[in-house]
């Protein structure tokens, strides 16, 4: 067990060695390349906020000058792996008992001396001032606690895709996310503190306090006191998650002796809160009064909220403050009275990081200079540590770790990330399939496929730097990282928001990157792509060969063929590690006859033989087989037909997808080759863009604003969707404003089984909006 001071735990039994379980330099990670600090301090809760820049290899892929007319039989392209420097933001959140020995630890390990100021707030900020400027020489700055509130929940909002849930106390799932509308005004804050206040917020800097109350949690906690004579907040919800409150208040039945049908009150609906402590000459257990009490005040909170929420016409209301603090019983009462109040209408919607919002708040008011909202941020899954449920039905180590220090890390990212232009309702947009979090049998499948996978992968990492001495260990801490992620996920599948098959597949990408592992499959990705070039003439001339009708499905069989090319999935790594002769045509053997699983293709053929698509922008998959002897021929048929291309891959590896680095490469090597792919990149018709990913998965609101612009300027009616990860773990649902094709093979049994299909099964999927219907067929009608 660790300290935070650093010094001899025998002599400093006040200190964090009762609660930390991890190392030090675990929570308060690269510190000495920190800057701008800022700190929230409550009545019990020290939130701390602080920038660093952290230092990343990343994987580089260079084209070599080509000489020869045979371009293909030439050295693919070049490979380094540079150093790159990106922002991070850290936030960390303790116990007031633990502040001063943070402060020594940050002062001893704290290497940036052009830090002067540290941005404040929070009620205990004017009483630990004088502490914080001692220990760390900081002038302390106190920014209005309000303004830094607001500030911190726009950036959660804007930021995190799964930071808002609403609390189902007695679903399989008691924590249900939402999703976030892309305009996250206007909405209702109540800030639920010692008192409670309740804020209108209509831009980034327009809000205004409409309401609030002196009831709050300051009174739960004071009466709870002088009742149960339990000096703890959480334990007095302790007493109150054990209570029954119809021991003391006095119910609708308890007067009438049933239900008041003539005004809609059911027998069990509380009338008096505490009313039969004013008759029963008894002693009330502390555990029915805590109860009772926390209903008392949730109602009242939730009823004042929903006249606000009414008053002001507003939909969305957002509950914070120590009061809620991840506790379910007091999301649980608040989320019943709302419901109770509103019949329905409104949810009442929690924050997953609402506990830091404030210091979120102080630190962008202190970073305005660098304006950190004009950039998108992504949460850093490998340093943060995710949400924590404090229920009494949780396992002892999960209830030891809240309250004590969680962390959360927030990455900049290269790009600005907006909204596919061409979804069809993006505030109802869900990219992901299934919901792990609320399917147990799917959930338990894909932890352990996930686990038992972690041996390949980390034997690909130590493989793709064999001259690297210390890469077993690296590697080694690796798989200690994500191991302990997935035993997290398997008791709190909430912990980062929902939990599925790309957020698994995510976690282990920031978790290979943590440990300098930027690309393990990229010798794989250069081998694959060199061999698939010196095939590629061969197989667009077979195609030439064949009769239109026939060309088609050829060239649909090819795209799905290469999608067999996929390291991610077990049932191909195990093929392709023992038969490295394994080739396109015998993925083309292994595909189902049609009827496939899923079979749109005649829909697709006819459509074919309409009007060309104006622009089709293709989300393109794997290096190798899939890429270049796959979509290459079939965008080149598009291309022929006058339709133009926009191709998106990611802008950062991911298992052996291909990046945008590797495809401009690859592209400009078969131009070489090609005259079609040639013309079309001379005439700008072939276009080449970054998705902003560095995912196998795809979130369609989350792309590059560039992509996003290119397909407004293009007037894109057509997307095409390949791979697993892209059209069946995301994506399968989606529904667009224009036309669309998900191609993808089942490359997993149990996947397979359950969509009632078999390993190698096909999915092609033809859709088309509603609305185009009846334009698509008329001009399919002959003359």
């Amino acid at each position: 067990m660790a300290e935070c001071g650093g010094g001899d735990s025998s002599t400093s039994s006040h200190t964090m060695d009762k609660s930390i379980t991890l190392p030090p330099d675990e929570i308060f990670r690269n510190l000495e390349n920190a800057k701008r600090f800022a700190i929230d301090i409550g009545g019990s809760l020290t939130k701390l906020a602080y920038y660093s820049t952290v230092q990343h290899k990343v994987a580089k892929v260079r084209s070599f000058e080509h000489h020869t007319e045979d371009a293909a039989s030439d050295k693919l392209y070049e490979i380094s792996v540079q150093e790159e420097v990106t922002a991070r933001l850290h936030f960390i959140k303790f116990e007031n008992a633990y502040i001063e020995t943070c402060l020594d630890f940050i002062k001893d390990h704290l290497v940036n001396t052009e830090t002067k100021v540290i941005k404040a707030t929070g009620g205990g900020a004017h009483k630990f001032k004088e502490l914080i400027e001692r220990k760390l020489g900081l002038k302390v700055d106190k920014e209005d606690e309000m303004t830094c509130l607001i500030k911190g929940c726009n950036f959660v909002l804007r930021n995190i895709p799964h930071e808002v849930f609403v609390y189902a106390k007695h679903a399989d799932s008691e924590f249900r996310f939402q999703t976030t509308h892309p305009d996250i005004f206007p909405y209702l804050l109540v800030n639920i503190g010692s008192g409670v206040s309740i804020v209108k917020v209509e831009s980034e800097d327009k809000f205004e306090r409409i309401g609030g109350s002196s009831i709050g949690g300051g009174t739960f906690w004071g009466l709870g006191a002088l009742l149960t004579k339990t000096k703890r907040f959480d334990e007095l919800l302790q007493l109150a998650s054990r209570g029954q409150h119809t021991n003391v208040d006095m119910l609708v039945k308890d007067i009438y002796g049933g239900s008041y049908g003539s005004l809609g009150l059911t027998g069990d609906l509380i009338a008096s809160s505490f009313g039969k402590s004013a008759t029963a000459d008894k002693e009330f257990s502390k555990e029915d009064m805590a109860k009772s009490l926390l209903h008392m005040i949730s109602n009242d909170i939730g009823q004042l909220a929903c006249l606000y929420a009414k008053l002001h016409n507003l939909s969305r209301v957002y509950f914070g403050g120590f009061f809620i603090r991840g506790h379910p019983v007091t999301m649980h009462t608040i989320t019943y009275s709302i419901n109770f109040f509103t019949k329905g209408e409104v949810q009442a919607l929690f924050l997953r990081h609402e506990g830091y919002l404030g210091a979120i708040g102080a630190f962008l008011k202190g970073a305005e200079e660098d304006n950190p909202n004009q950039y998108s941020w992504g949460e850093n899954y490998a340093g943060s540590s995710g949400l924590m449920s404090v229920s009494p039905d949780m396992n002892p180590l999960q209830r030891a770790r809240s309250g004590t220090f969680d962390m959360l890390e927030m990455d900049r990212l290269e790009r600005q990330l907006v909204n596919l232009p061409l979804l069809q309702d993006s505030s109802s947009y869900i990219p992901d399939t299934v919901d792990l979090t609320e399917d147990a049998l799917a959930r338990e499948y894909w932890l352990d496929c996930f686990e038992e996978a972690l041996d390949g992968v980390v034997k690909r990492a130590i493989g793709s730097q064999p001259d690297i001495p210390e890469v077993t260990e690296r590697a080694e801490k690796f798989r200690q990282k994500y191991r302990n992620k997935l035993q997290t996920l398997r008791h709190q599948p909430f912990a980062y928001g929902s939990l599925t098959v790309r957020s698994l597949l995510d976690t282990r990408e920031h978790c290979l990157n943590e440990f300098n592992f930027p690309d393990p499959y990229l010798k794989i990705k250069e081998k694959e792509n060199d061999m698939a070039l010196k095939y590629y003439l061969k197989v667009v001339k077979s195609l030439e060969e064949l009769g239109w009708e026939q060309r088609q499905l050829a060239l649909v069989r090819g795209v799905l063929a290469g999608n067999v090319f996929d390291w991610g999935a077990k049932a191909v790594s195990d093929v392709l590690e023992s038969d490295p002769e394994f080739g396109f045509e015998e993925a083309k053997r292994q595909l189902e006859e049609r009827p496939w699983l899923v079979d749109s293709y005649d829909q697709w053929l006819q459509r074919l033989k309409g009007p060309p698509h104006k622009c089709a922008l293709f989300f393109v998959d794997n290096s190798g087989m899939d890429i270049i002897l796959g979509v290459m021929p079939f965008v080149r048929e598009l291309l022929s037909r006058g339709t133009e291309v926009v191709l998106a891959s990611n802008s950062g590896p991911a298992l052996n997808d291909v990046t945008n680095g590797e495809l401009q490469i690859l592209i400009e090597r078969i131009a070489a080759m090609d005259p079609v792919i040639q013309a079309g990149l001379m005439d700008d018709r072939l276009t080449l863009v970054q998705s902003g990913s560095s995912s196998p998965c795809l979130d369609l609101s989350r792309l590059d604003k560039v992509l996003a612009m290119v397909v407004r300027e293009r007037q894109t009616d057509l997307i095409v969707i390949e791979g697993m990860g892209r059209a069946i773990h995301t994506n399968y649902y989606a529904t667009l404003n224009c036309e669309s094709l998900k191609m993808a093979v089942i490359k997993n049994s149990w996947l397979a089984d359950r969509l009632g299909g078999k390993l190698f099964s096909v999915v092609f999927k033809y859709e088309v909006p509603a609305g185009k219907l009846s334009q698509n067929s008329s001009a399919l009608t002959p003359s």
